[in-house]
C-alpha cells in the first residue's frame, strides 16, 4: 500500500509518502515540507489571514497533487494548532474537501502528543529509560514523559514559536530584559509539566521537528557534515551552547547569513533556543537528541498496524 500522511502544522506543512509491505516493512518514498506561516500577521481576531490561509490551500492542493502521482492508495491528512484554534480554521478545512475530496482531521493536543510520541517511538525503536519529548510547532508545544514504550503524561501547551514571536514582538537583537520576560511566562504556563517532573526522574530531552532540526543542521554545518540525518542525531552540549548564545546576541540579518538555518526559521529560532535552554537548565537535563521522525511518522506507525483505516 502506498500511503500519503499531510501534516499541516502551524509554521510548516509537511507530507510523507510510504510503501508499507506486510509483516510492518515500510519504505518512505518521499518526505518533503514547504513554509506556509499560517500565524503570518498575528492571526488577528483568532483568524488565519488571507494571504496565509490562501497560501495554505495552495500548499495542501499541491501535495495531494504530488501524493496522486505517486499512486497513493491513501490519503491521510492531519492539522493542528493553527486550524484548530481559529475561527475560520473550520474554513480551511471545508474548503480543502471540496477541492480535493481530502478529509482533514483536525487534532486535539493529546492526539497530536499521542502521535509525536508513536513518531518516536518508531525511530528508537525501544524507549526503555524514562525520556521527555518536546515538539515545539509554531502554535503550540507538546510535551511527553515516556518509559517502557508507554506515554506516562503528556500535554499541549499554547507555546509555539510563531504565538511566542507574537506575543513578545524582541527588539532585534533580544535583550536580556526580554528573555527574562519570556522565562517568566514558561514559569508560569509550565507549573503542570514541573509537577509531573518531580515524580519522574528524566536526563533525557529528545527534540522533534522544525526547531530541533534547524539547531542540528546549523551545528552540523559549522561542521561541513553533509550526510543526511536518518532518525536520531545527538548533540554535543558545548557545541549547542556556543550556538545558543550566538543566536541570542545576533540580529535578524545576521541569521538570516547562519549555515543551516532554512530562511522561514530565522524569526522565530531564537525563541525555540530559549525554550529549549530553559527546559534543560529547570529540569536539569543533559542528554539532548534530535527525532526527525514526529507526528506524521506517528500516523505511519499507526497504519503499519492497521489502526487507521484506509
Amino acid at each position: 500500500m502506498i500511503a500519503a500522511i499531510i501534516d499541516c502544522g502551524t509554521n510548516t506543512f509537511n507530507l510523507l509518502i510510504a510503501d508499507i509491505r506486510p509483516g510492518g516493512e515500510y519504505y518512505i518514498l518521499l518526505n518533503t515540507k514547504k513554509s506556509v506561516k499560517l500565524a503570518e500577521g498575528g492571526l488577528a481576531d483568532n483568524k488565519i489571514a488571507k494571504k496565509p490561509f490562501d497560501r495554505g490551500i495552495n500548499t495542501f492542493i499541491e501535495f495531494v497533487d504530488i501524493a496522486r502521482k505517486y499512486k497513493a492508495d491513501t490519503i491521510q491528512a492531519f492539522a493542528t494548532a493553527a486550524i484548530r484554534s481559529t475561527l475560520n480554521g473550520p474554513d480551511f478545512v471545508k474548503k480543502i474537501h471540496d477541492k480535493t475530496g481530502v478529509i482533514i482531521q483536525v487534532l486535539n493536543g493529546d492526539t497530536e502528543a499521542q502521535y509525536i510520541f508513536k513518531g518516536v517511538n518508531l525511530a528508537l525503536n525501544n524507549i526503555n529509560h524514562p525520556v521527555l519529548v518536546m515538539d515545539i510547532g509554531g502554535g503550540s508545544t507538546e510535551f511527553i514523559i515516556a518509559e517502557n514504550n508507554q506515554v506516562i503524561w503528556k500535554k499541549s501547551f499554547d507555546l509555539g514559536a510563531a504565538r511566542l514571536l507574537e506575543v513578545f514582538q524582541p527588539s532585534d537583537p533580544i535583550t536580556p530584559e526580554q528573555i527574562e520576560l519570556v522565562k517568566e511566562h514558561f514559569r508560569e504556563l509550565l507549573q503542570p509539566l514541573k509537577a509531573q517532573l518531580k515524580n519522574v526522574r528524566v536526563n533525557s530531552l529528545i527534540g522533534c521537528s522544525g526547531s530541533f532540526e534547524s539547531l542540528a543542521e546549523m551545528i552540523r554545518a559549522d561542521k561541513n557534515e553533509s550526510n543526511p540525518i536518518e532518525k536520531l542525531y545527538t548533540f554535543n552540549n558545548d557545541e549547542l551552547k556556543t550556538l545558543h548564545r550566538k543566536l541570542l546576541a545576533s540580529t535578524e540579518d545576521e541569521r538570516r547569513k547562519m549555515n543551516g538555518l532554512v530562511h522561514y526559521r530565522v524569526d522565530t529560532i531564537v525563541f525555540a533556543s530559549i525554550f529549549i535552554r530553559y527546559i534543560r537548565k529547570r529540569f536539569k537535563i543533559d542528554q539532548l537528541s534530535y527525532s526527525s521522525y514526529a507526528l506524521k511518522e506517528g500516523v505511519l506507525a499507526d497504519l503499519l498496524y492497521n489502526q487507521i483505516s484506509e
